[in-house]
């Protein structure tokens, strides 16, 4: 089944004759980030929507502001059989299925849209089956356009030259540091709970992050220029333990799913429709933004990132290549 037949499915009658509408099963589903960011929204679609076609019978919760803990925090919830949903990445599932690393390359896309090729391939799927299998992660869905990340600092940076030197924060993902290394930046890990003082204190001369996060938390408060370069088009998506997953009913387990897949064509419009609003909002606050970005540059000095990653399987980048060119 595709994402658009899914979404279709999501956005159908209610679904009748559910096995366990007597039932109560209560999610909580956690994020680190801000609650007037578009994720926030795509949440809610998912909460209210699984709770309108399971006639009540799941209950989902929402805890923003990193309210149930870190990143890894959560993380470590999920595995050890806790009844929360969160978000992941390609970077943290790489952890456990080395593979989905290239899955958050830079410049893997220029359209968006194109993601939708990865998760309905063959390819996407065997890795879910995989992480499913090994680390007892069920993954409901990676289609969700988290966004364009852009660079945050005190100057204007159009080329790899305007980078080379600065301390940049990045995640404790090892595809962040390997791309900033390749643009001649220094990359420095910084959770994103510190990305703030991080910047205020000139810890790190700069930071990445898609605009409606630069603007949730507050970090144009710090530095005066966001430069688009877009070198990472971020997905991300639902998990939740495997274990937890499976004891669910079928007719609920195929609701959860479905949704999860809906909520993130829901997103992804809502990030791809308002990038321009999100600009304005920023230039409101005092923000300058530098379009003039080199990007066939940047795209030169991090092509090399790919082949940074031994343990991916052999032929891997360019069988998503395929998958994407085709």
């Amino acid at each position: 089944m595709t994402i658009k037949t899914i979404a279709a499915a999501a956005s159908a009658v209610l679904l009748g004759g559910l096995s366990a509408q007597a039932a109560d099963y209560e999610f909580r589903l956690a994020h680190v980030t801000s609650d007037k960011e578009p994720l926030q929204q795509a949440m809610e679609r998912f909460a209210d929507q699984v709770e309108a076609r399971t006639d009540g019978a799941v209950s989902i919760d929402i805890f923003p502001n990193a309210t149930l803990g870190t990143n890894p925090e959560v993380f470590e919830q999920v595995r050890a059989g806790a009844p929360i949903i969160t978000i992941s990445d390609p970077g943290y599932l790489s952890d456990f299925v080395p593979d989905f690393g290239v899955l958050g390359g830079p410049y893997l896309m220029e359209d968006p849209r194109d993601f939708t090729k990865i998760v309905e391939s063959d390819l996407y799927a065997g890795l879910s089956d995989k992480l499913r299998a090994e680390a007892g992660i069920e993954l409901l869905a990676l289609n969700w356009l988290f966004g364009s990340r852009h660079m945050l600092s005190d100057v204007a940076i159009s080329n790899p030259d305007d980078i080379a030197g600065m301390t940049f924060r990045t995640p404790p993902n090892i595809m962040w540091v390997e791309t900033f290394n390749a643009m001649g930046a220094r990359p420095t890990q910084l959770a994103w709970s510190e990305v703030y003082s991080g910047l205020s204190a000139g810890v790190v001369d700069g930071a990445e992050a898609p605009l409606p996060s630069i603007f949730g938390a507050k970090l144009h408060e710090t530095k005066s220029t966001i430069s688009l370069t877009g070198h990472f088009k971020g997905f991300t998506g639902l998990m939740m333990n495997a274990d937890v997953f499976a004891g669910l009913p079928a007719d609920i387990q195929t609701v959860m799913a479905e949704e999860a897949v809906a909520a993130g064509v829901f997103m992804t419009d809502l990030m791809l429709n308002s990038e321009e609003e999100w600009i304005a909002k920023l230039e409101a606050e005092g923000i300058t933004f530098n379009r003039d970005v080199d990007v066939a540059a940047f795209q030169a000095v991090t092509a090399d990132v790919y082949t940074k990653f031994p343990d991916w399987s052999d032929g891997l980048y360019d069988q998503v290549r395929s998958i994407l060119d085709n």
